[in-house]
């Protein structure tokens, strides 16, 4: 169970926070917001909740005017163009906690959050007071950035300020700006598969008829108990992706070196540590591949 409203809004004061509260319907959206409290003079934000391929979850913390570009925030992210897209409805509720139209930087209070990483648009600096749901859709706090500076301390977030609309290049000499702030690992819900931790899955399993049941049994029986040789093959299947992994390396690592040498003025040592650096990078994805090909058959 995750923070409530009454409860995040008694911690600020605790903290000593100045901060305004607004109370009005329910908003899914910042146009809607806006017509409550736009005219109040505060700079309405816009909150989005990305993953990246590895299941690493960001809340990206905008002004509404803001332009996000994910594929130039990817990159600068070193995730690469197409490396961020939009978390599912499940990780608001197993992560952050919160309801659809409730993403906010208040939500990293919640334990389950504690790995997911935060952007704040660097235009909140610039503002006297800035609007944020406190984890719940029908209500709006104004507070200034200092303020959601101490917040967020007090929960062991440094606060990172971004230009969100530069598109700095990313290449050999110009490294991702950004990429400390890539998480060091996903949150223990969204390590497995969505579709295997979702509450909607979980309520539909709870709702097997008896005949589904009935049927599943002889399906599960006609596996057979596990022999030892079925125990050889899995372990053998193991030992095949970590051998496929290696086999590709193997054969693309020469390859690269040799036309690196031909092309960049670097030495063998250093372009040997990039290559270390990929393999480590790349590893995971070409064992999740081969794992998918091996399950399904190919």
């Amino acid at each position: 169970m995750g923070y409530t409203k009454d409860q995040l809004l008694a911690r600020l004061q605790e903290l000593k926070i100045d901060f305004t509260c607004y109370d009005h319907p329910v908003v899914l959206t910042v146009e809607e917001q806006a017509k409550h409290v736009g005219h109040l003079g505060g700079a309405l934000s816009k909150n989005l909740l990305l993953k990246d391929k590895k299941h690493r979850l960001y809340v990206v913390s905008a002004l509404a005017g803001t332009k996000v570009d994910m594929k130039i925030l990817s990159q600068r992210l070193g995730l690469g163009k197409g490396g961020l897209r939009m978390a599912p409805e499940e990780s608001l509720l197993q992560v952050l906690q919160v309801p659809l139209g409730c993403v906010t930087p208040f939500a990293l209070i919640n334990e389950s959050a504690s790995a997911v990483s935060l952007l704040l648009d660097d235009g909140f600096k610039s503002k006297q007071s800035c609007y944020f749901h406190p984890l719940t859709n029908d209500v709006t706090i104004a507070l200034s950035s200092s303020n959601l500076d101490k917040f967020l301390i007090s929960i062991g977030k440094q606060p990172a300020y971004v230009k969100l609309e530069e598109a700095p290049a990313v290449g050999k000499d110009s490294p991702p700006d950004l990429a400390h702030l890539v998480p060091s690992g996903a949150p223990n819900s969204s390590e497995q598969p969505v579709e295997n931790t979702t509450p909607t899955n979980v309520a539909h399993q709870n709702k097997v008829t008896k005949e589904t049941e009935v049927k599943a049994k002889p399906k599960v029986q006609s596996k057979g108990p596990e022999t030892s040789q079925s125990k050889v093959d899995k372990s053998t299947n193991y030992i095949s992706v970590d051998k496929f992994v290696n086999d590709v390396f193997d054969i693309i690592s020469p390859v690269f070196l040799s036309e690196a040498l031909k092309k960049l003025d670097v030495k063998e040592e250093e372009l040997s540590s990039i290559i270390d650096g990929i393999k480590g990078r790349a590893a995971p994805d070409l064992e999740s591949i081969a794992v998918s090909f091996s399950t399904a058959g190919f």
